[in-house]
């Protein structure tokens, strides 16, 4: 049985931050808000929450997953990023976009394309999810909570819980958001490329 905790989508309550940061690093499973729909989430280099991860989500070895960022700072650890993309970014950030780079050798190779060796980064423009971040001092493995059998992002959290409360550690109701997925911008080949165009506004990406 998972915890549920109801948490101020403007004012993220510290203590309950700080609880769910603590579930994380305790190689717990989550349900977190984003500004795309729910997702779920667990530490970069947890290899057995990941596995649970995908287990929930029936995902095979070719998904491609997503670091969530708190701001642009770690980049440049995890993505080959050149000056241009950096201030494409740096100037559309935080918000509704799917980033696609290169990875480097910090990113666990599970979590990148095997065959592209690419890995997908995010800053959201959401309340909790950047203070969870921020509490946790790194970057969070994540992947949009879209259950078997659906093609949509999961957005009650009331209905989460009935669903998948068995399979997770914590769900972190910050209300209810709607089906609103990331524009996905590709920069790991030498165009930049829109691969899917969802919330983001794509035209700052467009030659």
């Amino acid at each position: 049985m998972s915890q549920f905790f109801y948490v101020h989508p403007e004012t993220p309550q510290t203590r309950l931050i700080n609880q769910a940061v603590a579930i994380i690093r305790n190689g717990g499973v989550i349900v977190y808000p984003t500004d795309s729909g729910y997702a779920l989430g667990c530490q970069l280099e947890n290899k057995s929450a990941l596995e649970r991860i995908c287990q929930i989500r029936r995902l095979n070895d070719k998904h491609n997953f997503t670091l969530l960022c708190r701001d642009l700072s770690e980049l440049s650890l995890y993505a080959r990023v050149d000056n241009s993309a950096f201030r494409l970014l740096r100037n559309n950030t935080p918000g509704a976009y799917t980033f696609i780079f290169k990875g480097t050798k910090e990113v666990p190779r599970r979590l990148m394309n095997p065959k592209r060796k690419t890995i997908g980064i995010r800053v959201p423009d959401n309340a909790i999810a950047l203070a969870l971040l921020e509490a946790l001092g790194e970057p969070m493995m994540s992947t949009s909570l879209i259950l078997p059998g659906n093609e949509v992002t999961e957005s009650d959290p009331e209905e989460i819980r009935d669903k998948i409360e068995h399979a997770v550690d914590l769900i972190i109701s910050g209300g209810y958001l709607g089906e609103q997925p990331t524009t996905v911008v590709d920069f790991s080949n030498d165009e930049i490329e829109i691969a899917r165009v969802g919330a983001g506004d794509p035209s700052p990406f467009e030659s």
